[in-house]
């Protein structure tokens, strides 16, 4: 059983260091924080023709709370007006939106279309001019959306009905969402259609005045399954070539139609096996699991090779794709290298290791594609759970060159402003710093809308959060 300290318990710089070099972990930290113009976080850099003005970047995060129309809701824009005023001056999508009906992970995901457009448009615009009341300047400040298909998990229609449409079979993965034949899998000429849909949904956010684009590639969805699709015959498997053709093809494309518009990739960068629940409530591999269809592992599917990530980085570059966003795994089938956290959420395990080594893990690998790729824009994924330390871990490494710009998730669910906190030289709140409690995970593993019910007085309030309680005293 791993028992790793809370983070809250190391409280001074001595007791960090020392933690994590009892567990061999190569994490950069200063013991000090700076702001105003000494701060290697408050420095600007320029994606294209664009400057953004610090080194902060907001994850998209989904809240489960849209119309079934795909039409953001008060608390979608209550979320997205959070992002504005937390500081950050990229903001990689808010959240994803899918590029039609039968792509959402969710009922109420939001979704692009000419009928959504200017919904999408205004949640954008009250993300600016929230921006603008808080800093007084939005002229540094790029905002871009996430632009999706689910998948293997696309729920389009009920929060617990799953209607997957795949890259391959996955006996492991197929066996969890109900797959028992291969009519669930994508042919060639569906695919191709999906490509004239992410060039149109491109466009649309375009002219909703998004910045720039990601075609997103992580956390278990189709562009990331299709990366380890090694076992899928015609034009996007098997080779690396071929399953990276779906990526390829919508970024030419995009090119082609709106060339002002820059583009990104969040991509899961490594994979490892699927894991589940041990006889101890630990998490193990999958016994059956097949290792190469995790995309970035060795032949173990349980440690790192990045040959085929660093082809990918190069790929990106030569077809104009300004912006990486790096992450690992998913958050379906192995969470604890996606997203380190002391407690799982309800349907999830406990951690097999210190969850600060899987901090270090993405740190390094982020690390690694940026030195052998300068010319990419590079943004971290992975930083929440260093809690209090974030900001001395976060100035370490732009400092040091391993990441361009230090991506926050779940952290601005609890505490929307520390960007803007760290900035402006004031220590951090720490009861509202996120202490990786996964209710915001939970809660929509049953049904509910995500939030940070700990934390946030707005969900804590909420009736959800009786029901949030209850799963976990369960």
């Amino acid at each position: 059983m791993v028992v790793a300290p809370r983070i809250a318990s190391l409280k001074t710089f001595a007791d960090f260091t020392s933690h994590c070099r009892s567990l061999g972990v190569d994490l950069p930290i200063d013991e000090h924080v700076h702001h105003g113009t000494s701060s290697p976080l408050g420095q600007s850099f320029d994606v294209g023709r664009r400057r953004v003005g610090n080194r902060f970047c907001i994850l998209p995060m989904e809240g489960w709370d849209g119309t079934s129309d795909g039409l953001p809701t008060d608390l979608t824009r209550r979320r997205w007006r959070n992002f504005g005023i937390s500081g950050a001056k990229l903001v990689w999508g808010g959240e994803a939106v899918a590029i039609r009906h039968d792509g959402r992970a969710n009922p109420n995901q939001l979704l692009i279309n000419e009928k959504n457009l200017s919904a999408l448009d205004s949640l954008r615009n009250e993300l600016v001019t929230a921006h603008q009341s808080r800093f007084g300047n939005t002229d540094d400040l790029l905002v871009g959306l996430q632009l999706t298909h689910s998948g293997r998990y696309s729920r389009p229609n009920g929060k617990t009905q799953a209607e997957p449409r795949t890259a391959q079979r996955n006996e492991v993965l197929d066996r969890r969402v109900g797959i028992s034949n291969g009519d669930a899998v994508l042919s060639d000429d569906e695919m191709m259609r999906l490509i004239e849909q992410f060039i149109e949904a491109a466009a649309m956010a375009s002219k909703a005045g998004f910045a720039f684009v990601d075609i997103k590639h992580c956390h278990g969805y189709l562009g990331h399954e299709l990366l380890g699709a090694v076992n899928r015959p015609g034009r996007f498997g098997g080779s690396l070539e071929n399953r990276t053709r779906f990526m390829s093809e919508i970024a030419q494309g995009i090119r082609a139609q709106r060339p002002d518009l820059l583009l990104g990739v969040r991509a899961s960068v490594v994979d490892f096996l699927p894991y589940r629940m041990g006889t101890d409530g630990i998490g193990e591999p999958e016994p059956d699991a097949e290792p190469t269809f995790a995309f970035g592992s060795d032949a173990s599917g349980l440690d790192i090779d990045l040959n085929e990530p660093d082809w990918l980085m190069k790929k990106m570059h030569s077809l104009g794709i300004e912006l990486v966003c790096t992450t690992m795994g998913s958050p379906y089938y192995n969470p604890h290298i996606q997203r380190p956290a002391t407690f799982p959420p309800s349907d999830g395990y406990a951690p097999p290791e210190d969850p600060l080594i899987g901090v270090a893990r993405q740190m390094n690998v982020s690390r690694l594609l940026k030195q052998a790729n300068p010319e990419l824009i590079f943004v971290g994924s992975g930083y929440t759970y260093l809690q209090d330390w974030l900001p001395h871990v976060a100035q370490a490494a732009v400092r040091n060159g391993w990441i361009d710009s230090v991506g926050l998730g779940r952290m601005v669910l609890s505490y929307p402003d520390l960007p803007a906190d760290v900035l402006e030289g004031r220590p951090l709140t720490r009861k509202k710093v996120c202490r990786t409690f996964s209710e915001c995970t939970s809660a929509p593993r049953n049904g509910m809308i995500s939030g940070c019910y700990p934390l946030d007085p707005f969900y804590k309030s909420r009736p959800e959060r009786q029901r949030v309680l209850a799963l976990k005293n369960r």
